[in-house]
């Protein structure tokens, strides 16, 4: 906006008088542009605090009974044995959250955990995670015989879908055990405070609905909610609800990435391919573009760029990361 100073001046010429506007503009201060935020809100980038890497239960059972999701930072969707899914929840510098219902681990999950020297939750085991975190001394909190975790059964479901946890409980359990609270490994994603807007880029298409098969049993959709600017999160066509809160789960940025998936021999269990490269999509503000992931080691950070080479910013808010088999199709539209 800018302030209009208006000065009238009489001149009296020949004894007449004559009324003369002059107009002088006085600006003010620039304005500052309300698209960019002074400091990310949906984690502290500056902190050395140790996530909690947490296993969650995704079968279609325990869907309806999962709580705490929408105050993890990030999670992975990530698939198992049986053509399922199981999620893997980060959480960092928060405590008042009830996560739930928890489930057993698997080996890969660890190349998750390792990127952020995350501390590992979970509620038992594979044969293969089981050996694993015992051979590379993971940091862990075990349902099987910790003691921050509990049962619940509201929905009267079989005992394998009732484990639950709190990130209080687990910090002051992880403290007990002599595990470090504190790393200096960072985030994975770097964070842009401007919204980043995906339709001024090469490449990008609209992104309103992404439907993508994550198992025989489920299927993870997203409708793009314009007036909040996130994505409602859906499974098998019904909203999915915290079942607590009873509000449907949101992410404000979305990445599928594709990897390559096989049977571990004379195992039911599976190798998945996290290490090495690939291709995927990043969506957000209702709009998606082609990625690329590459990831040195199982300790290595993952990287994501573009198709330039530059890397992917995610706009401020949670994230869903979407690890979906090369033989499998998602949609977007």
């Amino acid at each position: 906006m800018k302030k209009i100073l208006l000065i009238l001046l009489c001149l009296l010429t020949f004894g007449c008088g004559k009324k003369v506007e002059e107009t002088i503009v006085v600006p003010e201060p620039e304005e500052q542009n309300m698209n960019v935020k002074e400091k990310i809100e949906i984690v502290d980038v500056n902190s050395n605090t140790r996530p909690f890497a947490v296993v969650i239960n995704n079968t279609s059972v325990a869907v309806k009974v999962q709580q705490g999701l929408q105050k993890a930072y990030m999670i992975y969707e990530v698939p198992v044995e049986g053509s399922l899914t199981r999620l893997l929840a980060f959480y960092k510098d928060i405590d008042d959250v009830k996560i739930g219902t928890i489930r057993s681990a698997r080996h890969n999950f660890l190349d998750l955990a390792f990127e952020q020297d995350a501390i590992f939750v979970h509620w038992g085991w594979s044969r293969f995670a089981r050996d694993q975190i015992s051979s590379l001394n993971v940091n862990n909190l075990n349902g099987l015989s910790d003691s921050s975790f509990w049962r619940e059964n509201p929905e009267g479901l079989s005992s394998e879908h009732t484990g639950y946890t709190s990130i209080a409980k687990s910090r002051e359990l992880a403290k007990s055990k002599g595990y470090s609270l504190t790393t200096d490994k960072g985030l994975v994603f770097n964070y842009s405070l401007e919204e980043v807007n995906l339709s001024e880029k090469e490449n990008s298409l609209i992104a309103n609905n992404i439907i993508i098969p994550s198992s025989n049993e489920l299927n993870t959709s997203y409708v793009y909610d314009e007036a909040n600017m996130v994505y409602k999160r859906s499974v098998n066509g019904n909203p999915h609800l915290d079942h607590e809160t009873k509000e449907q789960y949101t992410a404000k940025n979305i990445i599928i990435q594709k990897i390559a998936t096989s049977s571990i021999k004379n195992s039911k269990y599976w190798e998945l391919g996290l290490v090495g490269s690939g291709d995927g999509m990043f969506i957000t503000n209702g709009y998606a573009i082609p990625i690329k992931w590459s990831k040195a080691d199982r300790y290595a950070k993952t990287k994501y760029t573009y198709l330039d080479g530059s890397e992917v910013l995610l706009n401020d808010g949670n994230l869903y990361v979407q690890l979906e088999s090369t033989n499998q199709n998602y949609t977007i539209k």
